[in-house]
């Protein structure tokens, strides 16, 4: 009698090429099957003017609640940033010695300065800057003494930019606006 598990080889798979081939298509074959039903689940034949609408109906459900109208707001200049000041016509080296004199002493341009350059930050305590006349917040700086104050003034500090960001102020104006401060914070 024959045994039946002596017969020849049946399989389909007889070389090891076949055997190769068989392993690939069994993992790209599966591969793919799953990029084809990601493709249509995800929608990749959407038409394209429904890109729009559907942008449309996104925004209107993640807008803010309670807004405030985009033509509601006031486009104005930012009170935290200091207004930009016209150049000062250039004066003489004659007169330009006499006219500091005489203004840092009456402490009009000190003043003049003030408004024009620092009250910005200085009237409201932006960014931690003391505010004009609070002597508490004025004391510790003013301990430090008049040079390196007017030093902080004029090369800036922690949020104060040089000369209280505007660069077209000589370094006698940002003394007069400094003083100005000071005697208003004693």
């Amino acid at each position: 009698m024959s045994d039946p598990h002596a017969s020849e080889d049946s399989g389909l798979i007889k070389t090891p090429t076949q055997l190769i081939v068989v392993i690939v298509l069994a993992f790209v074959v599966p591969i793919a099957g799953i990029f084809t039903i990601i493709h249509f689940v995800m929608g990749g034949d959407r038409p394209r003017a429904a890109d729009a609408v559907y942008s449309k109906a996104v925004l209107d459900r993640i807008k803010p609640v309670g807004g405030v109208p985009a033509s509601a707001i006031e486009k104005g200049p930012s009170p935290l940033v200091p207004a930009p000041v016209a150049a000062a016509p250039a004066r003489d080296a004659a007169a330009a010695p006499a006219a500091s004199n005489t203004s840092s002493a009456t402490g009009s341009n000190g003043k003049a300065v003030f408004d024009a350059s620092c009250q910005a930050c200085h009237a409201t305590g932006v960014a931690g800057a003391p505010k004009l006349g609070d002597k508490a917040a004025w004391a510790p700086r003013l301990g430090a003494g008049a040079a390196t104050l007017l030093a902080s003034a004029i090369k800036g500090k922690n949020a104060m930019p040089p000369k209280g960001g505007n660069l077209s102020l000589s370094d006698a104006d940002v003394k007069a606006a400094v003083d100005y401060m000071v005697s208003q914070a004693k």
